[in-house]
This record gives structure tokens, sequence and C-alpha cells, in this order.
């Protein structure tokens, strides 16, 4: 194999090892540990990412990614925790029981470098995932031993039109007289394929377009039996710039009949089964940089003034982005505990929290943007994150062509929903909306790409109608009227959506907007009554659901009233409080170690 690669960037003096760097994580303990247990050993074993003498903080991060280089030490770490069998299913000999569990484990990375979480193993679990979802034994059970060996697997996607450069090009795959595939074509843009032990490539099978022209095939471990795979110079991305993205060429690749995936023309069917795990991992992930950059707007907005709180000018803006965080969490949250719950009824919801959250999470850098001002382009440890994150969020697949794939998604559900599913689907359980409760196994096998329920809205109508009664000023008065306001939305999408005529009117990407939206509506209102009485007492209490919803809101248009008293001031109360016993924000509240 030929293997070319750009030159190295100069890059900036590696930061020295500390002393006091936490002990790795050993690879046998933590395959029985419980999930949250393993999320706060990964956190103290990263250490406090302040610490400038930190191998795995923030300022050694950030050299990585001026440098354009993967953390070496940080990767190391991740190694000796054998942090690789959290992508692999329990039936497999790994760690994966659920999406929910996975990406609590996953947030202390993303918390401190979004390519890091990527370039170590995120990639191979999206590219195993369809193995794990229509392999059969053998296949399976050779992802596994790839990945629980230490090895890495990547994806080579299809070709879509109006794309980023990742989805350019691709390859093709023609039977031999004989048996077996002969593959051949090249890809620009492939995460990690100058590491790959494995590729897991949608490849077209068929000349005609539609959604048999694509089949799924297994490339390693190993090097083919006839043909070439060239691995190219790297490319060198705006973002995530400590991953290594390259040029993929394969010439005359023979395979085997055994390469294949499920059936010949599955490759479309199982993009839209396997993708699902991404639509709400990637978000529930990311969202932990988000948490990152709002506790460096509140250091900044709380420097230097005696009582620890910001100027009034900054409290409703950070009290505003935490309660967006809260929101994004708990859809993000929901739809991974769907796939395990309903996985056949998840589809839908995951695509609508991929959809919605990148919008969400952009708004609030922008307004975070304005509490940092200059801080904003520092480059040290305490600020030099916020500026990174914003390079990096479109790399992680939150840009155009993610949103674009996941309202094709939406678009063409839109008419039936209205005909048939809002206001007739019954309610999901309530362990949907309970962040941490137990779980079924998450089975990828089980995934679907179809279904005539809707889960939320059903969520959404239910709360509503139990808060029916609730008057007053108060903030639980104020949760009931806007749980009536977000109906009435549904209503009016219901008579407009049921009209549409065609898959792609005009008007259809509108309302898929405005339903994405009433869906974080109804997990806020989901997660806020599964935690009253009986839950988390900040969650359980309606101030957080009602600066959320009013949010939403507003971002809809429809009519919101002020905000009653105490409200801002009790959101901000927490997240000041958060912040000072090192915790994180977002739905669990999690201990951190810096």
């Amino acid at each position: 194999m030929r293997d070319t690669h750009a030159p190295a960037q100069d890059t900036l003096p590696a930061a020295a090892e500390s002393p006091r760097a936490a002990e790795p994580l050993g690879a046998a303990e933590p395959l029985r540990a419980t999930e949250p247990l393993r999320a706060a050993r990964l956190e103290a074993a990263l250490g406090d990412p302040f610490d400038p003498a930190n191998p795995h903080g923030h300022l050694a991060l950030l050299r990585a990614d001026e440098a354009r280089e993967m953390p070496e030490a940080t990767e190391a770490l991740l190694s000796e925790a054998g942090t690789a069998a959290e992508f692999v299913p329990l039936d497999l000999g790994g760690r994966l029981a659920g999406l929910e569990e996975l990406a609590r484990v996953l947030r202390p990375l993303f918390r401190r470098d979004l390519s890091l979480g990527y370039g170590f193993g995120m990639t191979s679990l999206f590219a195993a995932s369809s193995v794990w979802t229509a392999g059969d034994e053998a296949q399976r059970r050779s992802l596994a031993d790839v990945l629980l060996g230490g090895g890495r697997v990547t994806i080579v996607h299809r070709e879509v039109a109006h794309a980023n450069a990742i989805l350019r090009n691709e390859m093709g795959a023609d039977r031999r007289p004989g048996g077996g595939w002969l593959v051949g074509g090249r890809k620009d843009v492939v995460i990690n394929a100058h590491r790959a032990d494995a590729f897991v490539m949608y490849a077209r099978t068929s000349r005609e377009d539609g959604p048999r022209s694509h089949s799924v095939l297994v490339l390693g471990p190993g090097a083919p039996a006839e043909g070439e795979v060239r691995r190219l110079g790297r490319v060198e991305m705006p973002g995530m710039r400590g991953a290594h993205f390259s040029g993929l060429e394969l010439d005359g690749v023979a395979l085997p009949d055994e390469a294949l995936v499920g059936a010949v023309g599955d490759g479309v069917s199982l993009a839209l089964r396997s993708f699902q795990t991404s639509h709400c991992l990637i978000p529930g992930t990311v969202l932990a940089g988000v948490d990152s950059v709002l506790r460096s707007a509140v250091r900044a907005a709380t420097e230097n003034r005696p009582d620890g709180r910001p100027s009034r000018r900054w409290q409703k803006v950070l009290a505003g982005v935490f309660a967006d965080l809260l929101a994004c969490d708990a859809m993000a949250v929901t739809g991974m505990r769907a796939m395990s719950l309903m996985p056949e009824q998840s589809y839908l919801l995951g695509a609508a929290v991929k959809y919605t959250m990148p919008d969400l999470l952009r708004e609030d850098l922008e307004e975070l943007a304005t509490v940092l001002g200059g801080r904003g382009y520092d480059r040290g440890p305490l600020y030099g994150g916020f500026q990174k994150l914003v390079r990096d969020l479109p790399v992680a697949g939150l840009g155009h062509a993610g949103t674009a794939v996941c309202q094709a998604v939406i678009v063409p559900q839109l008419p039936a929903l209205a005909r048939s599913a809002w206001f007739r689907t019954q309610e999901p359980p309530a362990e949907l909306f309970r962040p941490g409760a137990p779980l079924p196994p998450f089975d990828h096998r089980r995934l679907a790409h179809s279904g005539t329920d809707d889960l939320l809205t059903a969520t959404l109508v239910g709360v509503a109608g139990r808060l029916e009664g609730r008057t007053g000023q108060g903030p639980l008065a104020a949760l009931a009227e806007l749980a009536r306001a977000f109906v009435a939305e549904l209503r009016v999408l219901r008579a407009r959506c049921a009209a549409i005529s065609g898959d792609f009117e005009p008007q259809a990407c509108a309302l898929a907007d405005r339903y994405a939206l009433v869906l974080s509506a109804a997990a806020v209102l989901g997660v806020w009554e599964g935690q009253a009485g009986a839950g988390d007492p900040f969650l359980g209490e309606p101030a957080w659901a009602v600066l959320a919803l009013s949010r939403i809101g507003r971002r809809l248009g429809i009519p919101v009233a002020d905000l009653p008293g105490g409200v801002v001031e009790e959101v901000l109360g927490e997240a000041l409080d958060r912040c000072r016993q090192h915790r994180s924000l977002d739905l669990y509240g999690t201990r951190l170690a810096g």
C-alpha cells in the first residue's frame, strides 16, 4: 500500500507532563463498573483541564489543535482505559448497553475537545453501526475484535448531492463472474483513513439511482486478496484540526461475498436505520463542549465582582443559555432513551434531535460571544476553547449536510403524521423522560426507519392536559399557559401539514422547522414532569422549563407572556452554584475535575 501525508506544520511547544496527573483507568475494572462510575473515572483520569501542566488539559489540547495533531498522551490514556470497548455491544464483549450511557461516558472527552472524541473512537462506532445492525455473526465478531484489540474502523460514505467534502465522491462495486466484488473509486476526505484497520463502505452497486442503488461492504481487517488500497495525503479541515482526514483510493480491490452486509441494495435502508444512533449521540455529546463555553462565560461575567454574580446586563443571557442547554439535553437524552425503550418508533425523533439542536447550540454560542467579548479571541486555557468549538461544530456533523439529511427524513412524514398520529398517538412510558433510570439493553438490530406514531406530541398533549386548571401568576401557571400555546401550535401544524400535496413543497421545510421545535418543547415538559416531586429538586421545579419554553416559543413566534418574577434568578442561581461546585451544566449535574 502507498501512504502519503501532508508535511507537518510548525507546532507550539509541547505541554510538560504533570506530576499531579490522575492515574489512568484500568482496562478490566470499568467493564464491571456502572456507567456513572465509568464517566466519573474518565473525568478524574483526564484531570483538571485548567492545570497548565496537565498533559490532558486545555493548554495541551489547544497546542495539539494548533499543530494539527492528535494529543498522543491523551489517546494513550484512553487506550489504556479500554475506552474502545464503549463502542462494542455487550453481547460481543464490549460495554455498549445504551446510547444514553455512552453519551455520559464520552462527555468528559467532548467537554475538552471534539476532535479527540471523534478521532479516538466515535467514528469507529458510526462505521460499525451498520454491521451491528445487519451484519452476520462473523462480521460482527470480526469488527468487535478489531475495536477490542485497540484498532480502528472508519466509514466511507456514499455521495450526497450538494453536501460537504466528506460526502463527495464514492466507491463503486461490481459483481465478479466467479463470485465476490470488485471495488474501485476515490474519496478525498475520510477520517482516520491513514490508520484504520477496516473500512465500512457505502458503495454504489447499481447504475440506477434510487433506494436500492448502494450496498454496504466491509474491507479488512487485513489486506485484500487483489488490488491496491492507497491511503492518500492528508486534507486540512477548517475545524477539528487535530483529527486526521485524508484521501482513500481503491483500485481493483477484490472482496469476497462475505464482505456484503445485509443484502445487495440495502445501503440506503441501512443508513437510515444505523445513522439514527449518530442523530442523537452527536448532539448529546457535542453539548458538553457548549457546557464548557457557558462555564467560561460565567467566569468572565463574574471576574472581579465581589458578590460573585454577573452584572444585570448578562444575567438573562447566562440563564437563558443554561435553560437552552437543559432543553437540548432533554431532547437528546429522550431520543437516546427511546432507542432502547422503543427502537421501532425512534427514528423520527432521532432526526428531529439532530435537525433542531445544531441551530439552538449555534445561537447559544453567539449569545455567549457577547458575554466573552475580547476573551473570545484568547488562545489560552481559560477561554481558548470558544474559537475552537466554533470551528469544530460544522465539521462535527452539525453543518448544512447533516441538517439536510434529517430534513429529508422529517418532511415526507409530515402529512401522514398530521392525518393519523397527532392527537391520536398514546403517550410513551414515563421512563422515557427519566434521565439515568434503568433501561433495557440497546440492540441495533431492532432499529427501523418507519413508524406511524409520534411519541413526543402525545406527551405534549398529555402534560398540557394535566396542567389544566393551573392559574395565577407563578411559574407553574406560566408553564401551563406555555404548554397550551404549544398544543395550539400543534393544531395549526396539523391543518397546514395535512394540506401538503408533495414531499417538498416550499412551505414543507418551514413546517419541519416548526414541528421540530414543538418536539423540543415536548421533551422539556416530559423531563420536567418526570422529575417533579420525585427527581432532581431543581429539574422538578418549573422555573427552568418556563424559561426554556419561553425561548423556544419566541423562536417560533407564538404568543409568550412575560416571565414570572424570580424565574431568571432561580435558573441563574443554579448555574452559578454548579459552576462554583464544579458540576456540569446538563441534566445530570455531574461533578467535574475542574
